[in-house]
């Protein structure tokens, strides 16, 4: 079987053919290495993933090596990294990273060439023909230029591209909006929990100025000092040597990283588990199951989360751990208010830092233990039909995703024939 040949080129409609990449289209190969300010270069990252649509334009000022001229009217793709499916029409005159491909079309109409890009099988067939453990990427001429592409009749070429920007537009509009229902919700959310954090779930009660500009009046009854007040504990982790393996073989002990988070009260992935061995030589700190884990440096500072077990940290978390007149969950709330303020004030250095000291000064609401036991039972709640109902609207993003996906493949396999007509319908629906 050729390089390039899927099974469904053999079922292709009456009408069609197909034929090898490199004859139907050429490769751009021209290069320059002259700097300029105007913003036409594009790197791999200035295209999203999946889409076919650019998200930044920038100069070669700072170009170093020399880049692919590129036309209006050509169709990029990205060879490094396939998977992530990098492709562009072209709609001016620039340059490229040699990582992009350039093609310009010839045999092929480019916004069909385009849509080629995007059909999982190309991709696919890409992802697997790729080389390379960590940078994995295709070339040219012993793999690109040989996979066969289907060719429908010219018209019926621009009537299939015609159709797909218009169902693609529709599809993506519909993503789009989800995705704004999304962040509606999660503002939502911020607003619920500094709401029942700060006020409490009592509003007729009487209110006095905590003089902390983020929390604002609160309940006359509650305490506002600061957070060394009401712990026991204020400490950053450990990172064990990493050049005694035994430390890191057949461990037992949760150890949390930044990496761990992911906007949940719970913390429940630690980056590794460490062996007990660590423990016993003094080269790991342990904190009691619900130490609040806060991040005091790097670009998550600020992020916050609750442990429910016995666990360890690296040295870029502080471990806070409550005493007896404030309830961890609620604290670990309450420090959802400071995810956003602590990036604010933290050190003026390349890398902002938050320490233990910093922390330990932190103003910090305490109400009644018992009043911060209802305010948690009641943001759980709230909290979790939240995260049900973008679960759902989530499950719909990809849905709409992947029936983008598989209408493209269609329409560029033939197994979906569009007409004219076809084309009226999702414009007038879309």
């Amino acid at each position: 079987m050729n390089i390039g040949q899927e099974s469904f080129l053999s079922d292709l409609p009456i009408g069609w053919s197909y034929d090898r990449f490199k004859d139907v289209a050429s490769l751009r190969s021209e290069r320059t290495n002259d700097a300029s300010e105007l913003e036409d270069y594009l790197e791999l990252e200035d295209i999203e993933s999946g889409t076919g649509r650019i998200l930044n334009r920038r100069n070669t000022m700072e170009v170093i090596s020399d880049v692919t001229r590129f036309y209006c009217g050509d169709v990029l793709f990205g060879k490094l990294r396939p998977y992530l499916a990098k492709f562009y029409e072209a709609e001016f005159d620039g340059k490229c990273t040699g990582e992009i491909l350039a093609f310009k079309p010839e045999r092929i109409a480019n916004r069909f060439l385009f849509y080629c890009f995007a059909s999982p099988w190309f991709i696919g067939r890409c992802n697997m023909l790729a080389y390379g453990a960590k940078m994995p990427r295709v070339n040219w001429p012993t793999q690109l230029a040989q996979f066969n592409l289907p060719l429908p009749p010219l018209p019926e070429q621009q009537r299939i591209a015609a159709y797909l920007d218009a169902s693609c537009g529709a599809i993506d509009a519909a993503m789009v909006a989800k995705r704004r229902q999304i962040d509606t919700l999660d503002a939502f959310r911020k607003t619920t929990i500094h709401n029942a954090i700060t006020k409490g779930l009592n509003s007729a009660i009487a209110r006095r100025a905590s003089n902390v500009g983020w929390f604002g009046d609160i309940p006359k009854h509650w305490r506002c000092e600061h957070l060394k007040r009401f712990t026991t504990r204020i400490q950053t982790g450990m990172t064990p040597p990493t050049d005694t393996p035994d430390y890191y073989l057949d461990g037992t002990i949760p150890w949390f990283s930044p990496g761990s988070y992911n906007g949940d009260i719970e913390l429940c992935e630690p980056r590794k588990l460490i062996n007990e061995l660590a423990r016993i030589e003094g080269k790991l700190r342990i904190f009691p199951a619900g130490t609040v884990f806060l991040i005091g440096i790097g670009a998550t500072i600020g992020k916050v989360g609750l442990v429910p077990a016995e666990a360890s940290c690296n040295q870029q978390i502080i471990g806070i751990v409550c005493g007896h007149r404030m309830q961890s969950r609620y604290l670990t709330y309450q420090f959802k208010i400071y995810e956003e303020v602590i990036p604010g004030i933290a050190s003026a250095t390349t890398l902002p830092i938050f320490d233990q000291v910093k922390t330990g000064y932190l103003p910090t609401l305490q109400p009644p233990i018992e009043e911060q036991k209802s305010i948690c039972a009641f943001l759980d709640t709230k909290l979790a039909e939240s995260k049900q109902i973008v679960a759902g609207i989530e499950t719909q993003i990809a849905t709409l995703a992947a029936y983008r996906k598989s209408l493209i493949h269609e329409c560029v396999t033939g197994q979906r024939r569009i007409s004219e007509e076809d084309i009226k319908k999702v414009k007038v629906h879309g």
